[in-house]
């Protein structure tokens, strides 16, 4: 069995949100707009998105 993984791509900048969330971007590993990462698909990771899901994109 493979381990799941999903595709996180920052596409809004963080430069307004608050600094919490600015954070979690910085956690999932984007830095740069447009820019993508693999993820493990778990319970934290789905958390973080969720709470920044307004400046990412995800894909399965």
């Amino acid at each position: 069995m493979a381990d799941k993984t999903i595709k996180v791509t920052l596409v809004k900048s963080p430069i307004g949100a608050i600094p919490k969330h600015k954070a979690t971007v910085a956690a999932l590993g984007l830095k740069k707009l447009n820019k993508t990462v693999e993820l493990p698909d778990n319970a934290a990771t789905r958390g973080m998105v969720k709470q920044v899901c307004h400046l990412v994109k995800v894909e399965e």
